[in-house]
């Protein structure tokens, strides 16, 4: 397994921060901390706030940034309650802030946690392991009009209906290998598929189980105030209900004078990059300026 995430689109992150020595950054969402070591590693008197609400990635990440140790501050702490965290350090408005929405190595390489559909594992998903609510919950228990309307809506999943059905027949569903075969039942074999059948019902039962949009929501809304003007925000996203949010709340905050968007268009990972690190395929970065008060 691989221990330490490596870094999307790092360089691209970097310059949309245009981190400074002294600046005070924020990592809202600092998995295993490679973004982070980057970031640390350009600051002299300057801090790190690290929030993530996985303890065992604040684990690893608490262990690769040990050198950094005197400028870091970790926070256990969804990405969403960063006015707390920065009541918490007493550190802020902040120079720059950085939100990776996707799922870390970690997550989806450690089948106790069920994330992935690679390997048997329970059907959890919960990125935070105090959350009550797991996968098992809607897979086995919620009705089939409910998960349907999960799938859709969160998985853009046109097979919802047909999908939710084969999940109750299947009822109880053990794992997660006897998700994905349920799901890869009710396809019929069309040659070689971009995406595994089981993707999109695993990405929605994901975003439903730790409540990623209303996260996203709450975050890009509670942002803006607390970066400094002239401050940065870089975004990270995976999919296209992530991307959509992130473009509609950055221009709706440049209309309204609070920010300026830096990214005309959004910026993509080269050929090159996708080849070393393949799950950097599907990610794109938008980035914004705090312009004034208000």
């Amino acid at each position: 397994m691989t221990r330490w995430h490596t870094p999307v689109l790092l360089k691209e992150v970097l310059d949309f921060l245009a981190v400074k020595s002294d600046g005070v950054y924020v990592d809202a969402t600092l998995g295993t901390g490679g973004h982070a070591e980057a970031i640390l590693s350009r600051l002299t008197t300057g801090r790190l706030i690290g929030l993530d609400r996985d303890p065992m990635a604040l684990e690893i990440a608490q262990e690769r940034l040990r050198p950094y140790s005197s400028r870091l501050e970790l926070v256990r702490a969804s990405f969403s309650h960063l006015p707390d965290a920065l009541a918490r350090t007493g550190l802020g408005p902040v120079d720059g802030v950085l939100a990776d929405l996707g799922v870390s190595s970690l997550q989806l390489e450690t089948p106790e946690r069920g994330f992935s559909f690679q390997a048997a594992g329970p059907l959890d998903m919960r990125m935070d392991p105090a959350n009550p609510e797991t996968a098992a919950d809607w897979v086995n228990h919620a009705r089939e009009e409910d998960l349907a309307e999960l799938l859709f809506r969160w998985g853009e999943e046109r097979q919802a209906k047909k999908i939710a059905r084969a999940i109750v027949r299947a009822r109880p569903v053990r794992d997660t290998l006897h998700l994905a075969q349920v799901v890869t039942g009710t396809r019929k074999p069309k040659g070689r598929l971009k995406l595994h059948p089981a993707t999109r019902t695993f990405l929605a039962l994901r975003i439903a189980v730790n409540r990623e949009q209303e996260e996203l929501e709450q975050f890009l809304l509670r942002v803006p105030v607390h970066l400094q003007i002239g401050g940065r925000l870089v975004v990270l996203s995976y999919h296209s209900l992530e991307d959509r949010m992130v473009k509609h709340t950055l221009r709706a905050e440049a209309i309204g004078g609070r920010l300026r968007v830096l990214t005309k268009k959004v910026v993509r990972p080269q050929a090159d990059e996708v080849a070393a690190n393949p799950r950097a395929r599907s990610a794109r970065l938008r980035a914004a300026e705090r312009l004034r008060s208000h």
